[in-house]
């Protein structure tokens, strides 16, 4: 049977609801940003770097929120924030993530270890326990975290213990809260992308051994882009995605199911 348009809007329109995205000022969280706004999302777009998140808020109709989120005191003006110019969030992206150090687990220093905790998953963390009580007075909301197929598999020849840790993380993280706040209608997830081209992964798109080992390790034939994840995402923002809850979303082209 055939989607009619109305029951189409109805499962994929955000018309009106107030998310938050962090990671915002490039790659997968700017497609994010715009992606939820085309919907009909009022979007908060959250990063360091103010002057992308003002040209991209503008451009979606939406508002820049300037933050460090690796500064755990800077995170919790976020919502509030949020919250005044906007509304209370409905929906919550943590999509901010990085690498701090490309040593092998032996030699990772621990400045580097918390900075990626910090950022990858204390940073989320407490975004999603501030939009708790703006959720609950709304009486629904989602949560979408973006983790990483490190997550799941280690990769050969790139080491990122603490960065596979803190993406792990995110998934037990899930688990926990999705179970805990069910009972208000709080659904969450996390989506795990596999290999695409972003600030972290662009050395290796510049090497054609490297590029060559992804399209060998990779069943589909073709190269991820964010547009190739945001879907998931999109599925997971609206009613589309009402009974999903608890789960991690593995968007790779197959990289894990070799």
């Amino acid at each position: 049977m055939a989607l009619n348009p109305d029951t189409a809007a109805r499962m994929f329109g955000l018309d009106g609801r107030v998310a938050i995205v962090t990671g915002a000022s490039s790659g997968l969280g700017a497609t994010v940003a715009e992606t939820l706004a085309s919907f009909g999302a009022r979007v908060a777009v959250v990063a360091r770097r103010k002057d992308r998140l003002e040209e991209l808020s503008e451009r979606i109709g939406g508002v820049a929120v300037a933050c460090d989120l690796s500064d755990l005191d800077e995170v919790a003006t976020v919502v509030p924030a949020v919250a005044e110019l906007l509304g209370p969030p409905e929906i919550l992206v943590n999509g901010a993530g990085s690498m701090f150090t490309e040593e092998r687990a032996e030699d990772e220093p621990l400045d580097a270890i918390r900075r990626t905790m910090d950022l990858n998953l204390i940073a989320p963390f407490r975004l999603a326990q501030d939009v708790f009580p703006h959720m609950c007075v709304v009486g629904r909301g989602t949560i979408i975290n973006i983790s990483s197929i490190s997550g799941r598999v280690g990769v050969p020849g790139i080491p990122q213990a603490s960065y596979a840790a803190s993406k792990l993380g995110l998934s037990g993280l899930t688990s926990e809260l999705a179970v805990q706040w069910a009972r208000h209608s709080i659904r969450v997830n996390t989506v795990a992308p596999g290999f695409f081209r972003s600030e972290i992964t662009g050395p290796l798109y510049e090497s054609e051994r490297a590029t060559e080992y992804l399209r060998r390790n990779t069943p589909l034939p073709k190269e991820g882009t964010p547009d190739d994840i945001v879907g998931a995402v999109v599925w997971l923002a609206g009613d589309s995605g009402s009974y999903v809850t608890g789960q991690t979303i593995v968007v790779d082209g197959g990289w894990t199911a070799r």
